[in-house]
């Protein structure tokens, strides 16, 4: 049990999460998983989140360079893009509780898969067009209660069940081909293990409630073992570093101490799903107030609006912008939590994350 205090906190949170920019390669083998997003509120929640990241990253470096990166699209705790060593803990996804498809498939469905991958297999890549004129299988009812193709349904399920993988992108269209994953030498027990702690380290320091939430999302993950995830929380909590403050429970890798951690200075507009900010109940511990993702909220509910990029200022969330590109120009609409700040150094490090957006972006310096 440590002593800290939540200035501690929030500077761990920070510096630990934002390390220094490195190569693409290097900070995806640190990260293990990043979340992925198909909204450009000015860019994709990945390319957002890498930015921060990775030295002279420009908005789309991860699809151009995916082919040649050990990365691959997955399901972790949300879609995204997991590294191999992370997708090798996962797979193969086989028993109860598989999230699409259920445990068995039915002997049409069974063969219908069969075909399909033996078509993708001998094209080495396949489009879903060319799929879907191969293997005309009809229309599903998705799971937001519409209408999708059948075949890219069955696509889908393919691809979380590991029998495929997105080989590259092309105008951001899937392009699939065939993948096995190899059999691992460590037992489940072993390999969930190592799947909370890839978690942790992406997100800590989190209470406790946020950690059960946490690892039950691995469920996603790992579906075949969603009956082991209680006692693996168990297993977890006993070898992790915490410490209790104001009734709560915080908990980080052991090997970690909050208060050697130096304080940040830049100003950074993260990515609704970043990791400083992505678990919602550690944001309202740590800054006081509640930040909530609003692009599928109903206009008139809309408090921060649509896309709102939480705006860091040392180790403090203080506010929020909404930022486009219009006329090739980026356009910014700031909010604050409290007050916004009126220093010098705040305006000259805002000004300074306002013109690495824009180089990030492509667009002409001020």
């Amino acid at each position: 049990m440590h002593s800290v205090r939540l200035d501690d906190l929030r500077r761990f949170t920070v510096a630990r999460s934002l390390f220094p920019a490195t190569t693409l390669a290097g900070a995806l083998d640190r990260m293990g998983f990043v979340q992925a997003d198909p909204i450009r509120a000015p860019a994709r929640a990945q390319d957002l989140i890498l930015r921060h990241r990775v030295a002279d990253y420009r908005a789309g470096d991860l699809d151009r360079s995916y082919e040649t990166l050990d990365v691959s699209e997955d399901t972790f705790i949300n879609y995204g893009y997991v590294t191999t060593a992370v997708q090798s803990l996962m797979h193969p996804r086989t028993g109860a509780g598989a999230k699409w498809g259920g445990a068995k498939w039915s002997p049409a469905r069974s063969r219908r898969a069969r075909l399909l991958l033996e078509f993708v297999r001998a094209r080495g890549e396949a489009h879903p067009r060319e799929i879907n004129e191969r293997f005309a299988h009809g229309a599903v009812t998705n799971y937001w209660g519409g209408n999708s193709n059948a075949t890219t349904h069955l696509l889908d399920t393919m691809h979380y069940r590991g029998m495929v993988r997105i080989a590259r992108r092309e105008a951001g269209i899937r392009i699939y081909a065939a993948h096995e994953h190899p059999p691992s030498n460590l037992s489940p027990e072993e390999r969930l293990d190592a799947l909370i702690d890839v978690a942790i380290r992406l997100y800590a320091p989190l209470p406790a409630p946020s950690l059960t939430s946490l690892v039950r999302r691995l469920r996603l993950a790992a579906p075949q073992w969603r009956g082991e995830l209680t006692k693996a929380l168990a297993r977890a909590k006993a070898r992790l570093a915490h410490a209790r403050m104001d009734g709560v429970d915080w908990y980080w890798p052991a090997d970690e101490y909050p208060a050697a951690c130096a304080d940040p200075e830049p100003v950074r507009l993260l990515a609704p799903f970043d990791p400083v900010v992505w678990d919602r109940a550690r944001f309202e511990l740590l800054w006081g107030w509640a930040y909530r993702f609003e692009a599928y909220t109903p206009v008139a509910k809309r408090v921060r609006g649509y896309y709102a990029l939480p705006l860091l200022w040392r180790d403090e969330v203080i506010g929020w912008t909404n930022a486009a590109v219009t006329g090739g120009e980026l356009n910014f609409d700031f909010g604050y939590a409290k007050k916004e700040p009126r220093t010098r150094m705040f305006r000259r490090e805002l000004a300074t994350e306002l013109e690495r957006m824009r180089g990030f972006l492509g667009l002409s310096p001020l």
